[in-house]
């Protein structure tokens, strides 16, 4: 049940066609779906906009398709994310209507109904090529938020001239999600550059002295430049989530 679900039941209360006890009982059944391993919060979407999220790690094939089942009957948008291939094939074979984002490693399937859109863009931008995974999970995240999404790959701090050419990106978008290892310095430079919020996501790409992403996540909380806000090292949905409300804000 979503807002849209909602207002038709109370409209229906209201005209007579359900009772009182009826809507009752359908608003408890709505809130928390019990399966035994977990306890799908089905009113999230009512209240963040956006419908609980699959964390696929350590879940098995069985409790991914259980739960992404029952977030599908009740009419949500579906997103697990931390999905290797060969367990995406396994819950693909329960729920064939599933589709696999390889690049992220995501399962997704949109609500039957359109999504409210956004306000403006979200600019989703990769320092290198072995940051995308991470960048493609934000991108994929803010587009199923309803968010128009235009993706920038590779164009680090090492040849900034390829970040320069483009501009109109970083002049007309509501949110910028900036994924970056190394030394997480593309963050900073694009948050000097432009006025919207940018969401800094640090990956743990780099060497030895990169510490797993940490020396990135520190850089990013050390930016000087003002409005940039961080998630956690590998954290794309966390950044395309945060983008994807923002871009909303005031749509609701």
């Amino acid at each position: 049940m979503n807002d849209k679900s909602l207002e038709a039941l109370l409209r229906a209360v209201a005209d007579g066609t359900v009772s009182p006890h009826t809507a009752l009982r359908q608003w408890k059944d709505w809130g928390v779906e019990n399966l035994g391993f977990a306890r799908v919060d089905h009113h999230r979407v009512t209240r963040k906009g956006f419908p609980e999220v699959i964390f696929g790690q350590n879940k098995s094939a069985e409790q991914i398709a259980a739960i992404a089942s029952a977030l599908h009957q009740r009419g949500s948008t579906v997103l697990a994310t931390r999905v290797n291939e060969d367990k995406a094939g396994a819950v693909q074979a329960l729920l064939p209507a599933l589709h696999y984002h390889p690049l992220c490693h995501a399962l997704s399937l949109p609500a039957g109904e359109s999504l409210l859109p956004g306000r403006g863009l979200v600019g989703v931008i990769a320092a290198g090529t072995s940051d995308l995974p991470v960048a493609e999970e934000a991108a994929l995240t803010a587009e199923l938020m309803g968010s128009k999404v235009e993706r920038l790959w590779d164009v680090g701090v090492s040849g900034l001239h390829r970040l320069l050419s483009h501009e109109i990106l970083l002049k007309e978008a509501s949110c910028l999600v900036v994924a970056a290892g190394m030394e997480g310095a593309l963050p900073s430079v694009v948050a000097g550059l432009c006025a919207c919020p940018v969401v800094a996501v640090p990956t743990s790409i780099g060497y030895g002295a990169s510490f797993g992403g940490l020396a990135a996540l520190l850089g990013m909380l050390n930016s000087c430049a003002p409005g940039l806000s961080v998630v956690n090292i590998d954290n794309g949905f966390g950044g395309g989530y945060l983008a994807g409300l923002i871009d909303h804000q005031g749509k609701r």
